[in-house]
């Protein structure tokens, strides 16, 4: 199973995954947007910005990846706290066209983890999923070697998307 990773800076499904995540905005004055330089950490990027009216930076761990044997058929893969801090996330966009009734699967180490829904779609970004990262997720996540994610277009030919964990713990911990 070949991998590619694409790595680019403040994509509109990365706004879009931390905008939606983002708890009541500051009170006081706003505060101005301004970028953090990115990191990679292993095949992961963590990104972080402060978005305009937020009391902080607002950080994602992010990985964009394509199936092998579909080059037309890309992922965001996008993990982050709430800003609140209560929570951790995993959304995933996938491509306007995937059949929503199927949701999207997952599987780590060859382990089916489970399937989620599809919670909306967005033009051109794609249709997202989301689900809260347990500790139990989370120790799979984390003691993983590869992820994939299952899409459906046509109905009896699912399409596993690789993604790869190298570098996940590491980045998840260096979330602030």
């Amino acid at each position: 199973m070949t991998i590619r990773i694409h790595r680019a800076s403040g994509s509109i499904r990365t706004a879009a995954a931390l905008a939606s995540g983002l708890a009541a905005a500051a009170a006081a004055a706003p505060a101005a947007a301004q970028a953090i330089p990115d990191r990679a950490i292993g095949d992961w990027t963590l990104e972080c910005t402060v978005p305009a009216g937020a009391q902080g930076q607002q950080c994602s761990l992010t990985q964009r990846v394509y199936a092998s044997d579909r080059s037309n058929i890309g992922l965001d893969v996008i993990v982050f706290r709430t800003a609140d801090r209560q929570s951790q996330l995993l959304r995933v966009f996938a491509p306007l066209g995937v059949l929503l009734p199927y949701g999207l699967g997952l599987r780590i180490d060859t382990v089916a983890i489970g399937t989620t829904e599809f919670v909306r779609c967005f033009y051109p970004e794609g249709c997202m999923a989301e689900v809260i990262i347990d500790d139990i997720l989370l120790g799979q996540l984390r003691a993983g070697t590869a992820a994939e994610f299952v899409i459906v277009t046509t109905p009896g030919e699912p399409i596993g998307v690789p993604v790869s964990l190298q570098g996940f713990a590491e980045g998840f911990d260096a979330l602030p």
